[in-house]
């Protein structure tokens, strides 16, 4: 496969120089890095800027509700294993409308990967203060300044228990593409936010984060709980970007106990259940749970 296999004809909608065409080229570089086939791959998106990617890229896609797409995504990678599933959201899709999912996805750890365009700011609807935005910020909403502290989601992701998290930046797109390829081989969720400035709406142009981007030295080690949380919370004026955790034991997926079940019911068919099985477990359940 090549970067290209991935590409559609539909007409882009993103502002001319938006980092948003770095992810995509990334995602586009990883997917035939990996030898998917678009066949083989599943977008999943909500609504804003970053969730119109799937309609650049070549692949099955399902484009949802504002901050929905991580339980639609879940669905499909628990009916369909096969698949490589994607989210592809933004700060305000996934840790503003799309909260309560993001916390309840880092319970359950389905495997599929979640990439996260993080520019800190409402991009779609013009410029108001996301969960990320920095206190302080002046928005087209805020006049005098973001008067709430900032969301950390992958402080929230540590301490949750996710088993892969990373950040990258979309002005590196070779190293984010590397990123992307380590987080789909990851069993169970992973996690990639990505620094995505908003040239339109945000409070800082693409060379303020340039500046302030360091990449994970040599001798981090990235299976530390605690040297991932130190980097992860620390506030010193840098933007450490690569992957800040990899869990070495990953803990069992959101969906294995049910497939298992499954292909006892169906003689072993092992990744999607034949249509008798469903009806037998169904069957099964309708018994079990009357009074």
């Amino acid at each position: 496969m090549r970067p290209d296999d991935f590409k559609t004809a539909a007409e882009n909608q993103w502002c001319p120089g938006c980092p948003n065409f770095g992810i995509l080229a990334a995602l586009r570089t990883a997917l035939a890095e990996l030898g998917r086939h678009p066949d083989e791959v599943c977008l999943v998106s909500g609504i804003g800027q970053a969730a119109k990617l799937p309609h650049y890229l070549k692949a099955h896609f399902f484009n949802g509700l504002h901050g929905r797409a991580l339980p639609v995504a879940t669905a499909i990678q628990a009916a369909n294993p096969a698949l490589s599933v994607l989210v592809t959201t933004g700060d305000g899709d996934c840790y503003g409308e799309g909260g309560n999912h993001f916390l309840h996805a880092l319970r359950r750890n389905p495997d599929l990967t979640l990439i996260v365009h993080d520019n800190q700011i409402y991009g779609l609807t013009k410029g108001q203060a996301s969960p990320t935005t920095d206190l302080g910020d002046r928005t087209r909403l805020q006049f005098d300044g973001v008067e709430s502290e900032p969301l950390n989601p992958l402080a929230v992701a540590l301490i949750s228990g996710c088993g892969f998290i990373a950040r990258g930046f979309a002005g590196e797109i070779r190293h984010l593409a590397s990123l992307f390829v380590e987080a789909v081989r990851h069993r169970g969720l992973s996690i990639v936010d990505v620094i995505q400035p908003c040239i339109s709406w945000g409070s800082h142009p693409v060379e303020w984060y340039r500046e302030r981007i360091e990449t994970l030295p040599d001798g981090y080690d990235s299976g530390n709980w605690n040297a991932a949380f130190s980097k992860i919370v620390e506030s010193n004026g840098r933007i450490p970007i690569g992957i800040l955790y990899r869990n070495g034991s990953p803990k069992p997926c959101f969906g294995d106990r049910f497939r298992e079940r499954m292909s006892e019911a169906s003689s072993g068919i092992p990744e999607f259940p034949a249509p008798a099985a469903v009806s037998a477990f169904l069957d099964a359940f309708l018994v079990e749970s009357r009074p």
